[in-house]
């Protein structure tokens, strides 16, 4: 079975975030949120995985990633010029999937415990589709399955009158036979050829589509709040470690994950989940957590921090509470008057003092 990562998009509804590059290498726990696929991938027995890239900072994919070798697989790039749906991309790498069975992973899908048993079973199937599906609260947002009786009956893209509330995730097992069906769908009104316009196709023609369901193990991290709730999911589900230093008169309550190199000054108070990433300083009277991540090379000072994602190189130093934030890599926040509770959202190199 081969891979298909699906890396292009514009990210429009996290930006600024996404500005200077692609959404899928946003940090989760510290980790891209797309090498979570990746290494899902790995684990189900995929080495060979094509990397479907477009838009803003693809170079930065390429250059995250490399040949492959450094995660043990291989990986081939496919260009595609614009973001023109799903069910192109893959149209896109059919020489490289040639007559065997893949899966489609959409680089921004965060699943917890794998596609392991799900690979195999289809492997071992003879069905030419099986997806998996979530419960969800607003599935207008969604392709959505109507299932009666154990089988499917209609798969539908971001209904206006959802038959149901089974949103179909971003992960796709497919046979060859969907090469057959992709050249007869139409634009959606979103002018993109959509994977649920083909899996619908699919079912018109009798072909097998199976389903299963993975309600609480999956999370969607298509906006800000996807994203820091993404970020709680990966950090609940951590094995801790300390690779650092602390100072004594350090409170430390719950799960953290300490880097090399990283300081926890003294008065400091560190409330887990939390990781904490290579080089940081954690100077006194800070507050970190719950649910906190902390990048590379960066600083905290004075503040409390809490259900927040602090990328790497950044410097904080204020009296502040921050809540519910994204701040991106490089990003300076300094502040000299207290002030109360903030929610911040800041782009690459932000620099912020009052």
């Amino acid at each position: 079975m081969k891979g298909i990562l699906l890396h292009g998009g514009h990210g429009t509804r996290l930006r600024p975030l996404t500005h200077t590059g692609p959404k899928q290498l946003l940090p989760i726990a510290n980790k891209p949120m797309s090498q979570y696929c990746v290494e899902a991938l790995k684990e189900a027995g995929i080495t060979d995985i094509a990397i479907v890239i477009g838009g803003i900072g693809s170079s930065k994919v390429k250059e995250y990633y490399g040949t492959g070798k450094k995660f043990g697989l291989n990986f081939t790039y496919i260009e595609q010029d614009y973001p023109r749906g799903i069910s192109h991309a893959i149209s896109l790498c059919q020489n490289f999937v040639g007559n065997d069975k893949f899966v489609v992973f959409l680089g921004d899908n965060i699943l917890r415990g794998g596609i392991k048993k799900y690979a195999n079973e289809f492997d071992k199937s003879n069905a030419d589709a099986s997806i998996l599906l979530c419960e969800v609260d607003d599935p207008s947002q969604f392709g959505i399955v109507e299932i009666q009786n154990g089988v499917i009956k209609k798969i539908v893209e971001k209904p206006k009158n959802p038959p149901s509330n089974l949103a179909v995730i971003g992960i796709y097992f497919l046979n060859s036979t969907i090469f057959d069906v992709i050249p007869k769908l139409k634009p959606s009104w979103r002018n993109e050829l959509e994977i649920t316009d083909a899996l619908e196709l699919l079912l018109e023609e009798k072909r097998e589509v199976i389903v299963n369901t993975v309600t609480e193990n999956w999370k969607d991290t298509g906006t800000p709040d996807d994203i820091i709730h993404a970020n709680q999911f990966i950090l609940e589900t951590m094995v801790p470690f300390f690779l650092g230093e602390k100072e004594d008169d350090v409170l430390i309550d719950g799960k953290i994950m300490v880097g090399k190199n990283t300081v926890i000054k003294s008065g400091s108070k560190i409330f887990g989940p939390v990781i904490l990433g290579e080089n940081c300083i954690i100077e006194s009277n800070s507050q970190i957590g719950p649910n906190v991540s902390i990048g590379n090379n960066s600083k905290i000072a004075n503040c409390k921090i809490k259900n927040s994602i602090i990328m790497s190189d950044c410097v904080i130093d204020c009296t502040v509470s921050i809540n519910n934030s994204i701040i991106a890599l490089n990003s300076k926040i300094i502040a000299n008057e207290k002030d109360d509770e903030k929610v911040f959202l800041l782009g690459e190199g932000t620099k912020i003092v009052f």
